[in-house]
């Protein structure tokens, strides 16, 4: 036991775990991959193209999260102004959520630009909140974990100094 302890480093150990960790495969986002027309807020594409039909457009909402609307300045506009910058006139890859259309009957997606989930880049910049609604979506840990990073840096709605005071879409005319 002495002659192990002497001859191997005592930092292999950590190295070695994380070279397993990070051989783990990757799943790569499986979906349509569709032109974004339209950034119409912080949550809501417009796409065009859909199922083949270069015709044919549709509005979709981002999955798993909430983001403050175009009325929660600055907030809401921050939010759509950094979508737009991601995305705007490039193709996505569209994963459907595990709950397929919204109350408004749009389809809630997670969007992916070059293997970037931007659902997940929203949350971890201070864009947006996580939502949790059964049954749990497939990115629920990314998603909470993002916004645990966003919260502690004190990213966008998280700023100490210019908090958000009410949750995106939470808009009432008290002052």
């Amino acid at each position: 036991m002495k002659i192990w302890k002497k001859r191997v480093p005592f930092w292999i150990v950590p190295v070695l775990l994380c070279l397993l960790v990070s051989c783990q495969p990757v799943n790569s986002p499986q979906g349509d991959t569709i032109a974004v027309q339209r950034v119409l807020s912080g949550q809501e594409l417009e796409l065009q193209g859909i199922s083949g039909e270069p015709d044919i457009t549709e509005r979709v909402r981002l999955a798993g999260i909430a983001v403050p609307n175009l009325t929660q300045k600055p907030w809401g506009s921050a939010a759509k102004v950094r979508l737009e910058a991601m995305i705007l006139n490039q193709s996505v890859v569209l994963e459907s959520d595990r709950t397929p259309r919204t109350a408004k009957g749009r389809r809630s997606v997670y969007a992916w630009l070059n293997g970037v989930l931007l659902n997940e880049r929203l949350v971890a910049e201070g864009h947006a909140i996580t939502v949790s609604n059964p049954p749990k979506s497939a990115y629920e840990l990314r998603l909470s974990r993002a916004q645990d990073r966003a919260r502690i840096l004190g990213l966008g709605i998280w700023n100490p100094q210019d908090p958000m005071r009410q949750p995106p879409g939470d808009v009432s005319d008290q002052a």
